[in-house]
C-alpha cells in the first residue's frame, strides 16, 4: 500500500490544553509507516454545542498532515487509543475533552463504514477546522464537494470565533517540518 496524505484535526478544552495538544501531535508524529508533513498553528475557538455540553472553556484546535500507509480503520483506532491514553472520556464524547482527534480526510477516499466517515461529515461547516486546514494545505479539495478549503471558507456561514493563539507554544514550533527535512518538497 502506498502512502496517502491524511489530515487529522485535534482539539482540547480541559486542563493544560497546550500540553494535551502537544502530546497528541507528538504521538501522531511517532506513528510507524507515517511522516508528519504539516502542522498548523493553534487556534482558540468558542465551544460549540454539538448534541452535548462541551463546557465553557474555549477549545485549542489545530490540524496535522500525515503521509501514511496505515489503513483508515487502523488510524481511527490509533486516534481513539491516543485519546484514551490522554484521559479522554469515551463515554461522554460530546462533553469537555482533554483531547479530540478527528480524521478529516484520507487521500481522496470517501468512506462510510461503521462509525468511520471520511471525509469528516461536518468539516466543511466548521470554521475551527477550515482555518487551520487552510493554513496547512490551502489547495486541498474536498473529495465529495469538489471545492477547495479556501472556497469552503469563503462560503462559510459559521459565526463561531476562531483566533490564532499568540504567541504560539514553542513546543509545537519545534515539531513543524522544515523545508530541509521534507523529502516531498512540502513545507
Amino acid at each position: 500500500m502506498s502512502r496517502e496524505t491524511v489530515f487529522i484535526g485535534f482539539g482540547s478544552n480541559v486542563g493544560d490544553r497546550v500540553d494535551y495538544c502537544s502530546r497528541a501531535v507528538t504521538l501522531l508524529s511517532l506513528l510507524p509507516h507515517s511522516e508528519l508533513t504539516g502542522l498548523s498553528s493553534l487556534y482558540e475557538t468558542e465551544p460549540i454545542p454539538d448534541g452535548g455540553d462541551p463546557g465553557s472553556t474555549w477549545v485549542l484546535n489545530g490540524v496535522v498532515r500525515l503521509d501514511t500507509d496505515i489503513t483508515p480503520r487502523s488510524l481511527l483506532n490509533v486516534c481513539r487509543e491516543i485519546e484514551s491514553a490522554l484521559g479522554r472520556d469515551q463515554e461522554n464524547r460530546k462533553g469537555p475533552r482533554t483531547i479530540d482527534l478527528d480524521i478529516l480526510s484520507y487521500g481522496t477516499r470517501t468512506i462510510d463504514d461503521g462509525g468511520l466517515v471520511i471525509p469528516h461529515p461536518r468539516l466543511h461547516r466548521r470554521r475551527f477546522v477550515l482555518v487551520p486546514l487552510a493554513e496547512v494545505e490551502p489547495a486541498w479539495v474536498h473529495p465529495v464537494l469538489g471545492r477547495s478549503v479556501t472556497e469552503l471558507l469563503q462560503a462559510l456561514e459559521d459565526p463561531a470565533q476562531v483566533r490564532k493563539l499568540d504567541p504560539q507554544p514553542s513546543i509545537l514550533n519545534r515539531m513543524r517540518p522544515s523545508c530541509a527535512s521534507s523529502p516531498s518538497g512540502r513545507h
